[in-house]
């Protein structure tokens, strides 16, 4: 079976449950399609146009493409999908094995080998300390950490957990793991969280990353505790000024974050925004599956953009957009602005329509019309617009965001003057952010070049990077719980198992209950 052939049956298995691929390959098929990131070069389509040649440290492998996004000039070693197939690769131990011939190619030192398999020459708990747990969330545990080898400044560590859906329960590396493990270690901006070391102990993934103090949830929930007072101008029109760097950085190597909301977005102690979390993220140039099949539901539910919620299978970086303004808008007003309550999914395979929170954007925004958004009517969901109203008179009579702008700068009490305020510029990007048709909604790059920008600054000076610059707030330190700081490898199912396969990496486990 040649390279074309593995890569045919790989795009043609089913997609299994969770987001697994289960092809039925055999064990040399298996080997070549995990070899295939090794290839010496490549050519590829670039965000800028025509394709470049491209050596393998620029390659990011992830189950919908290869893609070529900026190799970060810190970093000498591999990448990380480059090394997980070399860890993947070298568990074969025939010499003549195309696996062991392109990793004799590498400059890397082989990993150290033992009859069961790869063993890792990297453990967490001798590279870093554990200072206490942090959150957990849908993919993972993250913990506060230090080095232990000497490197400066504090880290945090995530910790995957195994995918699971419903009944069905899954052994390795999920698809939104290896995305976020692909995205992050080619990725390179100050303005995004930068990730240090991915570390593979006993069948458990780690990922080290830069530790940020602070997001921009805590910071909202500061600013409405006793006594409650507005977030200042300046600093949230460095927050965007950043927000959106990060963001023009990604959607120009065609990545979609696709889960921004400010949980997601941290905030070091030196008042530097960094975007985080990419485990939704998502390649968009020419993907082999449409951005529908793999994630059917995608934005946390307050900040998801109007085309999803009306059903849109094909969307664009857009939806980015829509979120930073829900963001600025919250950082504004100290709330979410579309606060909507989320219908569950059921047992049907489609997701439900969600109508409160159409009906909380309605009730500000108004209806939506075909005249002003040409692709409206094209929306599965389209039909459910005119039932909005039903026992409901806000979605006749909306509030308009233009009032719910001044009723907000109004209730915060911001001081007059441009450089207090953000005035009627920071309503006008707000307007292009919160646009219903995300044709007409303002890029990341025109949201950059836009007139709030310059509000209270001199004449070619850009907002600082250091949102903190000029406040005398002081922001209380990330809670950090010192009793529960549990990383150890052998606490996830399934990772203590003696005499696992080879390809466990590949395959669900099986299905506990048939339902």
């Amino acid at each position: 079976m040649d390279g074309d052939d593995v890569q045919g049956a790989a795009r043609q298995a089913p997609p299994g449950r969770g987001g697994w691929a289960q092809a039925k390959l055999s064990g040399e098929a298996r080997l070549q399609l995990q070899t295939n990131a090794l290839a010496p070069a490549a050519t590829l389509p670039t965000p800028e146009g025509p394709p470049r040649r491209l050596a393998v440290s620029s390659f990011a492998w992830c189950p919908e493409k290869m893609a070529p996004l900026s190799p970060d000039p810190r970093r000498s070693q591999p990448s990380s999908a480059a090394a997980l197939s070399h860890s993947a690769a070298s568990s074969s131990t025939a010499p003549g094995s195309a696996a062991q011939a392109a990793y004799n190619g590498s400059s890397a030192d082989p990993p150290t080998m033992l009859s069961g398999g790869y063993t890792s020459k990297k453990r967490v708990q001798e590279r870093y300390k554990i200072l206490g747990f942090i959150s957990s969330g849908t993919y993972g545990r993250v913990f506060k950490a230090q080095s232990r080898t000497g490197q400066p400044g504090l880290f945090a560590i995530k910790k995957f957990k195994p995918d699971k859906e419903g009944e069905l329960q899954y052994t390795g590396i999920s698809q939104s793991a290896i995305r976020e493990m692909a995205l992050c270690t080619e990725l390179s901006h100050p303005n995004v969280v930068h990730t240090v070391e991915i570390i593979l102990e006993d069948k458990c993934i780690f990922i080290v990353f830069e530790y940020a103090e602070h997001d921009l949830l805590q910071i909202v929930h500061h600013h409405t505790q006793n006594p409650r007072q507005p977030i200042p101008a300046k600093t949230i029109q460095s927050i965007l000024w950043q927000l959106l760097q990060g963001l023009q950085y990604l959607h120009q190597n065609w990545v979609m974050h696709r889960d921004l909301k400010p949980a997601n977005i941290m905030v070091t102690g030196q008042g530097a925004v960094k975007i985080g979390d990419l485990g939704l993220a998502r390649l968009f140039w020419k993907p082999l599956g449409s951005l529908y099949s793999g994630d059917k539901v995608v934005v946390t539910i307050w900040y998801r953009a109007p085309e999803l919620l009306l059903g849109s299978r094909h969307y664009t970086p857009a939806i980015d957009l829509w979120a930073v303004g829900c963001i600025f808008a919250e950082l504004l007003a100290l709330r979410p602005i579309f606060k909507g309550e989320e219908a569950k999914l059921d047992n049907k395979k489609q997701p439900p329509f969600q109508r409160n929170q159409m009906q909380k954007i309605v009730e500000i925004l108004g209806m939506p019309r075909a005249e002003d958004w040409s692709l409206l009517r094209a929306m599965p969901e389209y039909n459910q617009l005119p039932t909005l109203a039903a026992g409901n008179p806000r979605i006749n009579r909306p509030m308009s965001l233009k009032a719910w702008y001044d009723s907000c700068m109004r209730n915060n009490n911001y001081p007059e003057g441009p450089a207090n305020s953000p005035g009627p510029e920071g309503f006008s990007l707000l307007q292009g952010l919160l646009e219903y048709d995300p044709q007409k909604r303002l890029t990341a790059e025109k949201a950059l070049k836009h007139p709030y920008f310059k509000v209270g600054l001199p004449d070619g000076q850009t907002p600082s990077e250091n949102c903190f610059s000029g406040s005398t707030i002081d922001y209380p330190r990330r809670a950090v719980k010192a009793d529960d700081n549990d990383i150890r490898t052998s606490s996830l199912p399934g990772t203590k198992r003696s005499g696992l396969p080879d390809d466990s990496l590949l395959r669900p486990a099986k299905r506990l209950k048939e339902v």
